[in-house]
């Protein structure tokens, strides 16, 4: 027999890129691949890149610098190590990555990556290759299942694929052009996919896309199935306690979406809905197509199928043109809104993107300074928001052991880490516990009560006063 051949995966940025490179690692385990930790003992490096975030190309380059002396040293060692840019980064940029980084042997882009062993032979026989066309064929229907092992290994929560691309074409964003055209899965793979997972100790769902709640899968009635209708099937697999999804966009929030969350208690209270902006104008010049006070309805839709919910969102600071008046538009957006938390970036240029031809462009020192005035505020919200856990009790799923001995660590409704003294028997099992206090982003407490039972879906028992005294 073969000596297993070594993997190791390096992912950026979003949810979808982490569930990518765990299908890779399903995709090459029949050839032979073990994962490694260790980039310099690789046999194969895949560098699972995000073009998302600021010189996100830059990083790459600079990551393939530092494996090139690895390579080096590898051959030195009479090893062959072989190198792969999968992701959006290698959609984008793929011919610039064969002209600048020769050591690469393979360039797949997020749609192919099913292809990975027929491109290592390839590049093998033919000394690189080279693949970033959209596929004709879905590439699901090829990838091999997880094997149970891989399943379990990964834990207790796992990401599942429904809805893949974008149609919306925001000014500042690459997605449509590095992920393509929005595509919804069939319910029936969808299904499949949970029952194995629940089958192997999964307990917790969340349901990615680039824009998940535009999904518009056909059902196993010959229709088209909305998000909401999915996730009242999924809450019917056995196993499964919790249901997520993100991300989201505003203007596909349809109204059995928001009654899923009135009805599922598996479906958690808490929605990642970016927003950008508060400002009408600069909404506009991103081409988001809602205004502030559609947000703002959004939010009231789902406030009165629940109370107890929850957001989080996206920001966007300096974008071309932004005045002092339409980034304080934001400011008073959020404090109207309040946040349990959020993600702030300062605005930066993507090639190929409408808004990198703007030429109203905002200072440096102006975002700088903005950012922090954003940041601060939701900083603030968040504080508040886990503060008012102390002194309740709420229901938390138990993922792992803690780095401190004798701990067990899970999340609550929310993702907040919250940790308890306990057996690690309790992991896999949503028990309440009472909340103590709170350690930076981390909630500290004991389990309530003598028996620890295990809880099939509940919602959180947070109280509507402890939300109104966050200002939600």
């Amino acid at each position: 027999m073969k000596p297993p051949r070594k993997l190791h995966i390096k992912s950026y940025g979003c949810q979808m890129n982490v569930y990518d490179a765990q299908r890779m690692v399903d995709t090459l385990a029949p050839e032979g691949f073990v994962e490694t930790e260790s980039a310099d003992e690789a046999d194969l490096v895949i560098l699972n890149t995000c073009h998302i975030r600021e010189k996100a190309s830059e990083k790459v380059y600079s990551e393939l610098g530092r494996l090139r002396l690895a390579k080096d040293e590898a051959t030195r060692q009479g090893r062959e190590m072989r190198i792969a840019v999968a992701g959006c980064v290698a959609q984008a940029e793929g011919e610039e990555i064969i002209r600048r980084a020769p050591t690469v042997d393979v360039v797949v882009g997020p749609q192919s990556y099913h292809h990975l062993p027929q491109l290592l032979a390839r590049a093998k026989s033919e000394g690189r290759a080279l693949e970033t066309e959209f596929p004709v064929e879905d590439k699901f229907g090829f990838l091999p299942a997880p094997r149970p092992n891989a399943i379990r290994a990964r834990g207790i929560s796992a990401f599942v694929t429904v809805q893949e691309g974008c149609d919306k074409f925001c000014t500042f964003c690459v997605v449509p052009y590095t992920r393509g055209a929005e595509v919804s899965r069939p319910v029936a793979k969808i299904v499949d996919d949970v029952k194995r997972l629940a089958d192997n100790g999964v307990r917790e769902i969340t349901l990615i896309g680039q824009n998940v709640n535009a999904y518009h899968g056909e059902g196993p009635d010959g229709r088209t199935w909305p998000l909401g209708k999915l996730l009242h099937r999924l809450a019917e697999i056995d196993g499964i306690v919790r249901l997520r999804y993100s991300t989201s966009h505003p203007r596909d929030v349809e109204d059995s979406l928001v009654a899923a969350h009135r009805d599922l208690a598996a479906l958690m209270p808490f929605v990642h809905l970016p927003v950008q902006s508060g400002s009408d104008r600069i909404l506009a010049a991103m081409n988001r197509k809602h205004t502030a006070d559609d947000y703002r309805r959004v939010i009231d839709r789902f406030r009165a199928a629940r109370q107890d919910i929850a957001f989080s969102s996206d920001f966007i600071v300096g974008f071309p043109g932004e005045t002092e008046g339409e980034f304080a538009a934001t400011l008073a957006l959020v404090m109207q809104i309040g946040y349990a938390a959020a993600y702030s970036f300062k605005y930066s240029p993507r090639p190929g993107t409408p808004a990198a031809d703007m030429q109203e462009t905002v200072s440096a020192a102006e975002m700088d300074e903005r950012l922090v005035r954003l940041q601060e505020l939701i900083d603030s919200q968040q504080s508040a928001f886990n503060k008012a856990m102390i002194g309740n009790t709420v229901d938390v799923l138990f993922e792992r052991a803690a780095r401190n001995p004798g701990q067990i660590v899970g999340r609550t409704a929310y993702l907040q880490p919250a940790h308890v003294f306990a057996s690690p028997d309790i992991i896999g099992q949503v028990l309440p516990v009472s909340i103590a206090s709170l350690e930076r982003y981390s909630l500290l407490g004991e389990l309530a009560g003598a028996s620890m039972r295990p809880v099939s879906s509940t919602r959180s028992t947070m109280t509507n006063s402890s939300l109104e005294n966050r200002g939600a």
